[in-house]
């Protein structure tokens, strides 16, 4: 009998805050360097970015000798195969997600969802998750709009007992170093009076999250078939974040 996977999500209602890039992030982390089986569910209908991102990864490898040879060497040296993106709408997630498990036996399934809660369908996949994590960044449209998010998802999901959600996270992202002071505090005093957590790791605002595979064969951090260059994952707190994560859902 399979084992039962663990459903996580990096889930806002506030577009630009890099739930996309982060599911990518420690996707690829924990399933290329940490040795966890997962899986992607890509739900975020119609754009499907992650879904996109496989593609672009794929045809790169297929037509670049550099990432063609950089693919064998990992799988060589990894004996497994890049890790299932599977595109879906958002009321089939679970559905679909259920389907892969019977496939093989994956530790976390990720799931990327379209950022709203006024989507029935949406709602009720978001209540199937195990653990939600909401990127936020100290800008006060982006903080208002997931402090509601989160508040909504508490009150109405978590403390009912309505959905099977054991955490709901916070986590700061695209933080400017010279911030990360004062502003923070308030911002965080805030969360505290509305019974949220957030989690300790942050992550820095840096052009490095969006370096993907190119021809110019740069250091990679963003994609759905390598890990994140270890060079570039020092500073970037992307191992602290990973490390965190897994402390919580897989204690």
């Amino acid at each position: 009998m399979n084992k039962e996977s663990k459903y996580v999500a990096f889930s806002t209602q506030k577009g630009g805050v890099g739930k996309t890039t982060l599911t990518v992030l420690v996707a690829s982390y924990l399933h290329y360097l940490k040795g966890y089986s997962v899986a992607v569910v890509d739900c975020d209908y119609p754009q499907h970015s992650i879904a996109e991102m496989r593609e672009r990864d794929l045809k790169m490898v297929m037509d670049d000798e550099h990432y063609k040879l950089m693919a064998y060497r990992q799988f060589t040296s990894l004996g497994r195969k890049a890790y299932p993106v599977v595109s879906s709408t958002p009321e089939d997630a679970v559905q679909v997600a259920s389907q892969l498990s019977e496939t093989g036996e994956f530790d976390f399934i990720f799931f990327d969802l379209p950022g709203t809660v006024n989507n029935a369908d949406v709602i009720r996949t978001l209540s199937q998750m195990d653990y939600i994590f909401s990127p936020v960044s100290a800008d006060r449209v982006v903080l208002e709009s997931t402090l509601r998010f989160a508040v909504v998802l508490s009150q109405q999901l978590i403390t009912t007992g309505k959905a099977k959600i054991k955490g709901l996270y916070l986590l700061w992202n695209l933080v400017d170093g010279r911030e990360k002071t004062e502003l923070y505090q308030v911002y965080e005093q805030v969360i505290e009076d509305l019974q949220l957590q957030v989690l300790k790791t942050f992550l820095p605002d840096s052009k490095r999250f969006r370096r993907e595979q190119s021809s110019t064969h740069k250091a990679v951090f963003r994609s759905t078939l390598f890990p994140a260059d270890k060079l570039l994952i020092k500073g970037s707190n992307l191992d602290q974040l990973s490390d965190e994560i897994l402390t919580l859902i897989n204690p």
